[in-house]
């Protein structure tokens, strides 16, 4: 069990959660710009093969994928944490700011070191 109190199997069905989440998200948003999967390859130098792993929802997509999506797509990426379940009843302070949208040609400004 990790310092948080959840398993692994408990955070891989999360993180599998959030990958199906955000290729649902990235394929409302190529519908709606009407591109298609061959479109976004094109767009982001890779194969459509490597489109089709980021689509089918499976991937382990990391920050640098999910920023050179948003750059081919000239869209923004927000994420953000929030408290859930009794965390967020108890009242659990949360940053009360606006998300910071990260575009993908923002991600080698702020890379340090």
């Amino acid at each position: 069990m990790s310092f948080f109190g959840r398993g692994e199997g408990s955070a891989e069905s999360a993180g599998a959660q959030l990958a199906r989440q955000a290729t649902a998200s990235l394929a409302g948003l190529l519908a709606g710009l009407g591109k298609s999967r061959a479109d976004l390859a094109k767009a982001m130098g890779v194969s459509p093969g490597r489109v089709s792993q980021i689509m089918s929802g499976d991937a382990n997509l990391t920050v640098r994928t999910l920023a050179s999506l948003a750059d081919a797509l000239d869209a923004d990426v927000e994420i953000r944490f929030s408290p859930r379940g009794a965390q967020a009843a108890e009242g659990v302070p949360v940053h009360s700011g606006a998300p910071v949208p990260l575009r993908g040609r923002d991600v080698a400004a702020r890379r340090v070191g």
